[in-house]
């Protein structure tokens, strides 16, 4: 999910998502790796006490922003977000940050906390909970949790955050388990119970780490939740012995949710499977010492489903031989200017590249690594062609008619210049035919050893909505995923009603089945002067959610990797068995 925010509620808008590493800056802004190893890979768990109550009718509505300082930089950037938990001034946030350890730097650490007031996600708009700096060293080497007070904000309150990291296990499998409750408490005056459940991990220390919590389910006292997976690292860091606390709550709206029971179990234990031995007495403790001998429990809750699996990575399927194959869609419709002058988006200089050509290289030059051949489709949208003038909504860059390839994204580059001298810009603007172009390659290489990416480089809004809805939703079966790069300071507001973060897209009735859309307004990225720098962080944003979408799609069809060229002994065996 892309979200833009502003990194102290005031000033500059940036954009943050949640992501896992981020990419790190070298000298004189270059981007480039580290040269040390990592320690390991940590999860850092955050946690809020006494936040202050900011809003009138309810109390706030807190979610944390990470900030890091990336390697060989001197600022504050964006590392990622935790959810948004409502009506709570004291939230343990379930969403974790993961990061590489580095014993030899001083990675600094900013958490800023905030009230979310609306739907805007710009954080000018929200109300500043205030914010604390850590260093990751600080918070490994605590005993526990480290604690410190949430500074800045204009409330004067006691708030306090509290920040743990636990070493990740390399482990590689994922559990899918589904719940269900009998005879639970009532615990509404005039209604049942609004049960749900929260899942911990007791940590080494003492400390619990909250890793999962179900959805709710209304007015019953015997729900059924929904099968969730979760990774064996996440919920026990690969340890099948480690205890798990689940506590089952009453939900209210105001935050206040009222405990009926809690329970303890370990992986191992629910390995069994449904029957008696995951039939779990729901236990009230202050319940059970008030009534005693005639307490019996508040209910017990009940293992349906239970199924553990290998989670293959995207770099298991990559290493296995499988190819990521990138089109690339050019937007030649008028609203881009004429691009003889210097006031086009399609302007071409000597001396700096524009934004059309700052984000071809930016997201194609990492693309095509893992592209054998190096060979990209190049397509263009909304000009008229010689020799007769026709308006084309789908024709190949290199003038070609019926091969469409380009190599390298030097390739792409030299074939969009002389496009932009034999065609002439018209409109309008409509994204349907190069959607339906690609996906009906990927329509026939459903095999598990492809996966395709559409880029679209685009200046404005979309005049074909519904065909391209609809071409969005039929395509979400298929190994495919579409990046939309918004090139220059047009309202771009209405593109992210394909970006399905936060409602699943549907045309005639129909659902998209996977979130298959990124959308990223190139503009938030530039940095005068510092191209390379402007196109890092562009790449950065619009790939972030490429491997997800990928292994949603490999996941969905149960397509599995082929071994690496030097598989280790037992490999093949492993997959097999899956």
């Amino acid at each position: 999910m892309t979200k833009q925010v502003n990194a102290h509620g005031h000033g500059t808008s940036y954009m943050v998502h949640e992501l896992g590493l981020t990419s790190f800056q070298g000298q004189n802004g270059a981007v480039g790796p580290r040269t040390g190893t990592p320690v390991s890979l940590v999860e850092v768990t955050v946690s809020c006490r006494n936040l202050a109550d900011m809003d009138v009718f309810s109390k706030s509505d807190p979610m944390c922003v990470l900030y890091t300082i990336p390697y060989a930089t001197e600022e504050w950037a964006q590392y990622g977000s935790t959810e948004i938990i409502w009506n709570n001034l004291n939230p343990n946030f379930v969403t974790k940050f993961v990061m590489e350890y580095y014993f030899e730097e001083q990675q600094k650490l900013k958490f800023a906390v905030f009230d979310v007031d609306s739907k805007s996600a710009d954080l000018s708009k929200h109300d500043f909970l205030g914010s604390a700096e850590f260093t990751l060293a600080e918070i490994v080497s605590s005993y526990g949790q480290a604690t410190k007070p949430l500074v800045g904000c204009k409330k004067s309150n006691n708030a306090t955050i509290l920040v743990s990291a636990e070493e990740l296990s390399s482990c590689k499998e994922e559990v899918t388990l589904q719940f269900c409750g009998k005879n639970l408490d009532k615990k509404d005056f005039f209604g049942k119970s609004d049960p749900f459940l929260l899942f911990y991990r007791l940590n080494e220390d003492g400390t619990a780490t909250v890793v999962h919590k179900t959805e709710v389910i209304k007015v019953t006292l015997n729900p059924t939740w929904r099968a969730f997976t979760i990774p064996v690292r996440a919920l026990c860091n690969g340890d099948y012995d480690r205890s798990l606390r689940v506590e089952c709550f009453d939900w209210d709206k105001d935050g206040g949710h009222d405990l009926i029971g809690v329970f303890s179990t370990t992986l191992k234990e629910l390995r069994n499977g449904p029957g008696p031995k995951n039939v779990y007495q729901c236990i009230n403790e202050k319940k059970q010492r008030k009534k005693g001998k005639k307490y019996i429990n508040s209910g017990t809750i009940e293992l349906l489903n239970f199924k553990l699996d290998t989670a293959f990575s995207f770099l298991d399927y990559i290493r296995g031989g499988t190819q990521v194959h990138c089109t690339i869609a050019v937007d030649f419709t008028a609203s881009n200017g004429d691009p003889s002058t210097s006031t086009s988006l399609h302007y071409i200089t000597n001396t700096q590249p524009n934004m059309y050509e700052q984000a071809l290289k930016a997201v194609g030059e990492i693309i095509q690594e893992y592209d054998s051949d190096k060979l990209f489709p190049a397509l263009g949208f909304g000009a008229k062609l010689p020799p007769d003038g026709r308006v084309s909504h789908e024709f190949f860059l290199n003038g070609h008619q019926t091969n469409p390839y380009c190599s390298g994204i030097d390739g792409v580059i030299e074939a969009y210049h002389n496009t932009l001298h034999a065609v002439h810009l018209y409109g309008p603007t409509n994204f349907a035919p190069v959607i339906n172009h690609v996906a009906g390659i990927a329509q026939n290489v459903q095999d598990g050893r492809n996966y395709f990416i559409l880029l679209i480089l685009t200046d404005g809004i979309i005049t074909d909505m519904p065909q391209t809805t609809e071409a969005i939703v039929n395509a979400s079966t298929l190994p495919l995923s579409i990046i939309i790069v918004g090139i220059g300071q047009a309202d771009f507001e209405a593109m992210n009603i394909l970006d399905g973060d936060e409602v699943r897209l549907s045309s005639r009735g129909k659902v998209a089945d996977r979130d298959i859309v990124q959308f990223v307004p190139f503009r938030e990225f530039m940095k005068e002067g510092n191209f390379v720098q402007s196109q890092a962080s562009l790449a950065k944003e619009v790939l972030a959610e490429i491997p997800d979408q990928f292994l949603s799609y490999m996941k969905k069809h149960d397509f599995k990797p082929a071994p690496p060229p030097s598989a280790p002994p037992g490999y093949n065996s492993l997959v097999a068995a899956q």
